[in-house]
C-alpha cells in the first residue's frame, strides 16, 4: 500500500486549483466463488482488483478520477488532470502536510482466512447446501448453490492528515431451489452472510438453508392465487426488513436528503413513524454482514439512530453531503470499489424489537395476509413509493394462519406505512442482501421484529 511519503505527495497535488480537502482510497481485493449446478461445480472463479480513487473538494463541489497505476508519476499526473476539473492552478506552492497513521482495532474477528482454506472444502459446504435442497421432496427439479469470499484491503489518506489501513473480509452461500410441476415453476432462495471467514459455517447450517429455500419453492408451487385488496398485513422478521431499507433507508441517506430529494428532508424531531417504531442503522454489529472497522472515507463506524418512537433523531451522513447540510458525518459513506466516489449508504439498518408477541400478532388479524417471506421490488426514491413481491404468504382469518397463496405484493408509500405500524414483536432477525445505488453495489444486512400493517394494498391475482 502507499507510503505516507507518497500519499502526502499526491493528496498536495490534488490542492494546486485550490481545493480545500483531498483523499486517497487505495484497494486491493481478492474474490473468489463457486457454483454449483445440480450437484456438480459449474465454474469455479478467483481474480485480484488493484486500484487507487482520487477525491477533491471545492467548496460544495467535487471530483473523482481513479488508476490501477501506483506510479507517483501516474498517480501526480491523474492527481493534477482530477484538480484542473475544480478551476485553474494557484501557483506549485505544495502545502505543508502531516499525516498521522491511525491504528484501529477490528471488531470482527477471523479465524480462516478464506484464501486459506482449499476449494474442497467450499465445494463440500455447497454439496450439503444442495443435499439438504434436493433431497426436501421430489419436485425439486434444480438446485443451484453458490458461495463466495472476498478479502478487501484498503488505505485511505485525507488532507486533515488521516491515514488508516483496514482488511475486511466476507463470506456468503447462496441457495436457490426450483420447484416444478408440468410447466410451472416457482423458486425459493436463502443467502446468509457474514463479516467473517469460514468459520461461518461453524453457526450457519448449509443444509438447513437448502432446506429452507426448497421448502419455500415447495409451498408456493401447491398455492392458490392471492386475492387483491386492501387489508392487514403481517410482515415477518429478517428480510421483511427490506421494505423499510428501501422505501424509507434510502431516504434518510443524506444524498437524497442534501438535495432535497427525500420525503424525509428538513423533518428532523417530527413524528414520522408510529410511536411504535424505532428504527437504527448500526456499522458496528460484531460480524455482520453490513458492518465495518471503518467506513469508505475512514470515519469510525457507529450506531447511529435515525427514529425513535416514531420521532425522526438522524440521518445517515457522508462528508460532502454533510458539508451541504453543515452536519457531521456519521460513518456512513461507502463505495463497491475504487472506480466508484463513495456516498452516504446504509450498512445494517432494521427496526428495533417491540413488545408485541408474534402470534400475538397474528390472532389480532381477521381478514388479513402474512407476508412470511418477500422478495424482489421495486421503489421511487423521491416519494418512497413501492411495489413488492411477496416470496412466501399465507391468508389469515380470524387469528389464524390458512392457506399458502402465491401471486401476491404489497403495494404502499414508505412513509405511510411507518405511521401505520400498530404492531411490532419482539422476535428481531437479520437477514442479508446487496444493495445497488450510485456508489455500487455494497452488502447490507436488513432486519427487523415480525410487525404488522393495519392497512396496506396488496395485489393479487
Amino acid at each position: 500500500m502507499l507510503s505516507k511519503s507518497v500519499a502526502n505527495e499526491v493528496l498536495a497535488k490534488c490542492l494546486v486549483t485550490g481545493g480545500d480537502f483531498a483523499e486517497i482510497f487505495e484497494e486491493d481485493s481478492i474474490n473468489n466463488s463457486i457454483s454449483l449446478v445440480d450437484g456438480k461445480v459449474d465454474d469455479a472463479i478467483g481474480g485480484r482488483s488493484y486500484g487507487i480513487g482520487l477525491r477533491i473538494f471545492k467548496g460544495l463541489n467535487s471530483v473523482y478520477a481513479y488508476t490501477n497505476n501506483n506510479s507517483l508519476d501516474t498517480l501526480l499526473d491523474t492527481a493534477y488532470r482530477a484538480a484542473l476539473a475544480l478551476g485553474e492552478v494557484k501557483g506549485e506552492r505544495q502545502r505543508e502536510l502531516i499525516l498521522n497513521e491511525k491504528k484501529i482495532t477490528t471488531i470482527h474477528p477471523i479465524i480462516y482466512f478464506p484464501k486459506n482454506v482449499t476449494y474442497d472444502k467450499k465445494i463440500a459446504i455447497l454439496k450439503s447446501a444442495y443435499s439438504g435442497a434436493k433431497n426436501f421432496s421430489d419436485d425439486i427439479s434444480q438446485v443451484i448453490a453458490s458461495y463466495s469470499d472476498k478479502e478487501q484491503n484498503v488505505l485511505i489518506a485525507n488532507t486533515e492528515g488521516l491515514y488508516v489501513q483496514d482488511k475486511r473480509i466476507r463470506t456468503r452461500l447462496g441457495v436457490s431451489a426450483i420447484a416444478s410441476k408440468g410447466s410451472e415453476n416457482q423458486t425459493g432462495f436463502e443467502g446468509p452472510g457474514r463479516h467473517m471467514g469460514i468459520e461461518m459455517f461453524d453457526s450457519v447450517d448449509p443444509a438447513y438453508h437448502g432446506r429452507e429455500a426448497a421448502r419455500v419453492a415447495h409451498t408456493m408451487l401447491h398455492a392458490k392465487n392471492c386475492p387483491a385488496g386492501n387489508m392487514t398485513v403481517a410482515i415477518d422478521n429478517g428480510f421483511g426488513g427490506v421494505i423499510f431499507h428501501e422505501a424509507c433507508g434510502h431516504a434518510l441517506e443524506a444524498s437524497a436528503v442534501a438535495k432535497g430529494n427525500s420525503v424525509f428532508a428538513s423533518k428532523l424531531g417530527e413524528q414520522i413513524a408510529s410511536v411504535k417504531v424505532t428504527a437504527i442503522d448500526d456499522g458496528t454489529m460484531v460480524n455482520a454482514w453490513g458492518s465495518l472497522n471503518i467506513d469508505d472515507e475512514g470515519t469510525k463506524t457507529q450506531r447511529n439512530v435515525l427514529i425513535e418512537n416514531g420521532i425522526l433523531k438522524g440521518y445517515m451522513i457522508d462528508k460532502l453531503n454533510g458539508r451541504r447540510m453543515n452536519m457531521e458525518a456519521t460513518g456512513s459513506s461507502r463505495r463497491q470499489s475504487y472506480k466508484f466516489q463513495p456516498t452516504s449508504r446504509m450498512t445494517n439498518t432494521y427496526i428495533a424489537a417491540g413488545y408485541d408477541k408474534a402470534d400475538e400478532i397474528i390472532k389480532s388479524i381477521e381478514d388479513g395476509l402474512y407476508a412470511k417471506k418477500l422478495g424482489g421490488g421495486s421503489v421511487n426514491p423521491v416519494t418512497g413509493e413501492f411495489n413488492f413481491s411477496v416470496q412466501e404468504g399465507y391468508l389469515v382469518k380470524n387469528g389464524v394462519i390458512q392457506e399458502p397463496v402465491r401471486g401476491a405484493s404489497l403495494i404502499g408509500k414508505g412513509s405511510e406505512v411507518l405511521m401505520d405500524i400498530d404492531m411490532v414483536g419482539d422476535n428481531f432477525e437479520v437477514a442479508q442482501g446487496m444493495c445497488g445505488s450510485s456508489s455500487g453495489s455494497i452488502p447490507t444486512n436488513v432486519g427487523q421484529p415480525m410487525i404488522r400493517v393495519k392497512k396496506m394494498t396488496v395485489g393479487g391475482r
